[in-house]
């Protein structure tokens, strides 16, 4: 059951969109006194009469009252008395009156049909002749197409049409006033492909009933737009009306005010019955398939609200305001439990305290981010992506989520290297075929710090879900948009459509016309034309596919299928690279990286959907992370990763050959610098202590070994030498002399018999060892060593 209302609506029937020019008929058959209804345009103001009981206008007639006069007769020649001529008198003036009266009774009093819309004297100058149209706009220019620069404005995509309302705008160079404007324009992505120097637009008549604002937010439903919010002009200063919801009626191209709206009681709520604020500046999201719009954050000043007093400083939000369509249910809302459905004007909820949300740690922000990513808990996910204050940021290590099902704030961490702190960016999100993987695309944005220098960012960025990974992506080589901010990303046949945006006072351009950009999301690359991939040849699935879903995700009776948009969208390598899985998703990373304590992230998993191919085999390759499997099934080695395998190996020899021979040389070394001081011992006549393994003297030998010393023993150093013969030791000194010693009195060294007849590889051959040597004669070194 629709729940009823009793708030003021106004319809606008905008002329030239409607193939007949029949009045609508007003949705309520309630008869209620007529309210006047001003028709703003640029120079004047057209008032006319509304009323709910579906009354026809009554035309306006000329009122030509006709009188008769005649010369009276003279007192004398009067055949009349003074009474009777009294009586006459007032005859005429009651027909006098009646004339007068009769052209303003209704014509039911007259024999004919009842009248529609009684005639009833307003405020505001004589009431203008009516006809049959009284209900629709007078006659309004269509908005034009050409601009210098744009920015700040309110976009939706509602099937294959991208409307863009409202925002800031200059046509000529230099101009910093007069910028606010309702301009309200589409860019058809369903017909076929458009170069971005000249994309598909179409200027709209100019509605009179909306406002001029900007930084406000256009939710949508699947047949209508909802304009809400939004800042007035400040350059210059113009005082903002009451608040009111914008409907744009898509089929009847016709524009309803809701006005004086109020909050209803609810989960996580206020208590119902408070004005809403038109707010600016903040963070929306549309989820058509609830019914519902989101906007959060945001600011409350002197051009958002009526009465704000200019030397009262802004105010920044940090509450959540919910907004059901009309003919939709909410059962976090009181009014709506029980499958009510909200009624023609809509129902609010402010949430202020969802958990985290009434918590310090819980920043007030404006110009951040709000996505919606179906598949977690039993309604998706909201992400708070950053934003800030005049004075604050909030980082993006750290995100804000909210369960749409629960009404409740959670954090989740992040890992990679996060973006930098910004506001004002732009940003939409992408589906895996299989819904294992969702995309979210950042792009620009700007960092106001320090004051009075700000950087306009160009990078764009992906945070993957369910891993919550950051990932940058590379557009070197590529043709890239300057960096801006205020900029509106939508996303249609996997493409990001970015239109407009803010430069900075530095940029050198002089004008961006008309600045519309379209981004791959699938090959990560900025391209020239936007490609519609649904409208292509005899694409059965593409042409039954309203909401531009991936094919298996299609929406169907009460399932409402995936996201929109993500319709021939494929995993990118560098995602793959760091969830696995191929271009159709099967992803093997399927839980956030930092684990989750609490939420939707902790307990659920996302929806995922099956996908057969071509031949109707259904399709289930996934590949580890790090790899980048694609979606044919068929793959040969990967190259870089056996390249980089046999470096790594090659390496590690090296490596491994360096460390042993380094163990060589030390030990070598250590062997010489013992013999070069046993040397310079025996040749100063000192008997050196017994080392083992290296020398051994008399007396530590038997007698058979005195009897027959080994023969062959080099004792010299670098600049002497000595051998020990079968009878004693002769020794030649540096100066060429040679003096010989019994072996009996002598030191001589312990061998093995093997290597008694080698002379040529005697120890160390007089010479020190070097590391160069030890790397060049590895294999003589290790018998140096195991020799002794």
């Amino acid at each position: 059951m629709a729940q009823n209302t009793t708030r003021r609506k106004s319809v606008f029937q905008e002329v030239g969109l409607t193939s007949d020019d029949n009045p609508l008929p007003l949705p309520s058959a309630r008869k209620e006194r007529p309210q006047s209804v001003r028709f703003r345009s640029k120079d004047e103001v057209h008032v006319v009469e509304r009323y709910h009981n579906g009354n026809a206008p009554v035309e306006e007639k000329e009122s030509n009252t006709h009188t008769t006069s005649a010369q009276p007769p003279s007192v004398g020649q009067s055949p009349l008395s003074a009474s009777t001529r009294t009586m006459m008198y007032r005859v005429v003036a009651c027909l006098l009156l009646i004339a007068a009266a009769v052209p303003l009774l209704p014509r039911s009093f007259l024999g004919g049909h009842r009248a529609a819309l009684p005639i009833q004297g307003v405020d505001g100058g004589p009431i203008p002749r009516t006809s049959e149209k009284v209900f629709e706009l007078y006659k309004r220019a269509d908005t034009s197409t050409n601009w210098c620069f744009k920015w700040a404005q309110q976009s939706a995509v509602v099937n294959g049409t991208l409307y863009l309302y409202g925002g800031e705008a200059t046509t000529t160079d230099g101009q910093t006033s007069n910028t606010w404007n309702n301009d309200f324009l589409t860019i058809d992505l369903k017909k076929g492909d458009w170069d971005i120097s000249g994309p598909s637009l179409a200027g709209l008549p100019q509605p009179s009933g909306p406002p001029p604002v900007a930084l406000g937010y256009l939710w949508n439903s699947y047949d209508s737009l909802y304009l809400y919010g939004g800042q007035y002009s400040w350059k210059p200063p113009v005082n903002p009306e009451p608040n009111a919801l914008w409907e744009y009626d898509i089929a009847g191209s016709q524009w309803i005010e809701h006005s004086n709206p109020q909050t209803s009681a609810g989960k996580s709520a206020d208590t119902g019955d408070q004005p809403v604020q038109r707010a600016s500046e903040g963070a929306g999201v549309s989820v058509p398939s609830l019914g519902r719009g989101f906007y959060f954050g945001g600011h409350l000043d002197a051009y958002t609200t009526p009465g704000w007093d200019i030397s009262i400083w802004r105010i920044y939000l940090q509450s959540l305001l919910e907004y059901t369509f009309p003919g939709y249910t909410n059962s976090q809302v009181n009014s709506l439990q029980g499958d009510v459905l909200a009624g023609s004007d809509g129902v609010y909820r402010n949430i202020t305290d969802a958990g985290l949300q009434d918590t310090s740690g819980f920043t007030k922000r404006a110009d951040g981010l709000l996505v919606y990513v179906p598949g977690f808990g039993s309604q998706g996910i909201l992400l708070a992506l950053g934003g800030g204050t005049n004075t604050t940021y909030t980082q993006m290590n750290i995100i804000n989520v909210y369960d749409i099902a629960t009404s409740s704030w959670y954090l989740q961490s992040t890992s990679g290297t996060p973006p930098k702190i910004r506001v004002s960016p732009c940003a939409t999100i992408a589906a895996a075929a299989d819904g294992s993987s969702y995309n979210i695309y950042m792009f620009g944005g700007q960092n106001l710090i320090p004051y009075g220098n700000q950087t306009q960012f160009n990078d764009m960025w992906i945070l993957s879900l369910p891993t919550f990974t950051w990932i940058q992506v590379d557009q070197g080589g590529q043709s890239q948009p300057p960096g801006r901010s205020g900029a509106t990303c939508n996303v249609w046949d996997a493409q990001m459509i970015m239109v407009g945006g803010y430069l900075g006072t530095t940029t050198a351009l002089t004008c961006e016309y008309p600045g519309i950009y379209v981004f791959d999301l699938s090959n990560l690359q900025w391209v020239q034309q936007f490609t519609a991939l649904s409208a292509k040849g005899n694409n059965k699935d593409a042409s039954n596919n309203p909401l531009n879903q991936q094919i298996n995700q299609k929406a169907s009776g009460s399932d409402p299928g995936g996201l929109q948009g993500s319709y021939g969208y494929q995993v990118p390598d560098a995602v793959i690279s760091v969830i696995g899985g191929n271009k159709d998703g099967h992803a093997t990373a399927t839980t956030p990286i930092v684990t989750a304590t609490a939420g939707p992230m902790a307990t659920g998993k996302p929806v995922t959907y099956t996908i057969t191919g071509p031949n109707g085999a259904v399709i289930t390759e996934a590949g580890a992370p790090g790899n980048s499997a694609g979606s044919s099934g068929s793959h040969g080695p990967n190259i870089a990763a056996i390249v980089v395998g046999v470096v790594c190996g090659l390496l590690f020899i090296v490596i491994c050959y360096l460390l042993f021979c380094l163990f060589l040389y030390r030990k070598q070394l250590k062997l010489y610098k013992h013999h070069v001081e046993m040397t310079q011992r025996q040749a100063a006549g000192e008997k050196p202590p017994a080392i083992p393994g290296l020398w051994t003297s008399d007396s530590a030998k038997t007698s058979q070994e005195r009897a027959h010393p080994p023969t062959g023993l080099f004792v010299g150093g670098a600049g002497s030498s000595s051998h020990v013969g079968s009878h004693g030791v002769s020794t030649t000194g540096s100066g060429g002399q040679t003096s010989s010693t019994a072996a009996g009195n002598g030191y001589t060294s312990v061998r093995r018999s093997s290597d008694v007849s080698s002379t040529d590889e005697d120890l160390l051959a007089g010479r020190e060892p070097t590391f160069v040597g030890v790397m060049l004669h590895p294999r003589r070194s290790l018998r140096v060593t195991n020799r002794d």
